[in-house]
């Protein structure tokens, strides 16, 4: 039987194909489905594009899953180490434990094929519903939910299209508004630095935002006052260094991220530079540290709490048997002003 028709077919195919084409045991391509941190990257990576290349876990999933459903709820989020997720995860857990439902947590680590690999781990364990911090997905993805009829919250931005259900915030509106109070602070001068872009559309409606706004100022859009970096504490401070160092007249900048905005007010304490007198800091998100550091972070305040509860409730609904309906929840951000500007 060719591999098209195997495809098409999906009941032919077997564990021994999935394992033959990846050039691993049978035993092995078990371990990586059923428990992927078992098995190597490599290994991992080998079976997941042969089970991509045969359909193999799709068709079983939408074959069977209807009928064998746990209590589970799966959740995907690109970092279990960034704190700003811990209010959202609670929230979420308090409302399923309420219900008789529990969560099982997953880090994606930003990369789309990873979050592929795992939605397929998790709907093959039989979760009930998924929450997906992502709103850019693989066609993998999108056609996994769609077969399986799985609900599924969205959670980092508010995409045009959810694939199913959305609550968030818009990145786009909130990284402009940052940028304009800024603006209306009297700052001319205005740094943007980044997570990673890519695969990242929270990252891009940010930058996008961040334009924007200059355009509404009447501020040039100077692509070289936008930096990327990885979210960690020293990230920052080389950020912004950098920056004042390619434009001395640097007056503020703006981190779309609450941990490199403290990596960069520690870096001006370090060098003596005064904040806001020579450089003033905007953050993203609002970790408590910013309200307790010398001098207190202006910032954008996300309600990550509201979005978990209401995300949880959203789905409990469905599960209990509300009508499947393509929602889409604004939840909105506050802007902070503190003494950092």
């Amino acid at each position: 039987m060719s591999r098209k028709a195997k495809r098409n077919g999906g009941d032919d195919i077997k564990m021994s194909d999935i394992a033959r084409h990846a050039g691993v045991s049978p035993m092995t391509v078990s371990r990586a489905l059923r428990a992927p941190s078992t098995v190597s990257e490599k290994m991992r990576r080998k079976v997941d594009a042969a089970v991509r290349e045969f359909g193999y876990l799709p068709n079983r999933i939408a074959g069977s899953l209807s009928s064998k459903r746990s209590n589970v709820v799966g959740l995907i989020v690109p970092s279990i180490q960034n704190s700003l997720y811990a209010n959202m995860i609670q929230a979420i857990s308090d409302v399923l434990r309420g219900n008789g439902f529990h969560l099982m947590i997953a880090n994606s680590g930003h990369r789309l094929d990873d979050e592929e690999a795992l939605v397929s781990a998790l709907l093959a364990q039989r979760v009930c519903g998924l929450v997906l911090h992502n709103t850019m997905h693989t066609k993998g993805v999108r056609d996994l939910v769609a077969k399986t009829g799985v609900p599924v919250i969205e959670t980092g931005n508010l995409p045009v299209e959810p694939l199913d259900m959305a609550v968030s915030y818009s990145n786009f509106e909130a990284a402009r508004a940052m940028t304009a109070h800024l603006g209306r602070l009297g700052y001319r001068k205005i740094g943007f630095v980044t997570l990673p872009l890519r695969d990242n559309d929270r990252s891009e409606e940010r930058r996008r935002g961040y334009f924007a706004a200059l355009k509404e100022l009447g501020l040039p859009a100077d692509p070289s006052l936008v930096l990327e970096a990885p979210g960690g504490f020293s990230e920052g401070g080389d950020a912004l260094v950098r920056l004042i160092q390619t434009h001395p007249g640097l007056d503020a900048g703006f981190f779309a991220g609450d941990v490199l905005a403290v990596g960069a007010l520690f870096e001006c304490q370090r060098r003596g530079w005064a904040v806001p007198g020579r450089v003033a800091i905007a953050s993203f998100d609002d970790l408590d540290l910013l309200r307790h550091a010398v001098p207190t972070v202006t910032t954008l305040r996300i309600p990550r709490h509201e979005i978990g509860r209401r995300s949880a409730e959203l789905l409990v609904n469905r599960l209990l048997g509300a009508s499947p309906e393509r929602i889409r929840i604004d939840v909105g951000f506050e802007i902070v002003q503190r003494e950092s500007t």
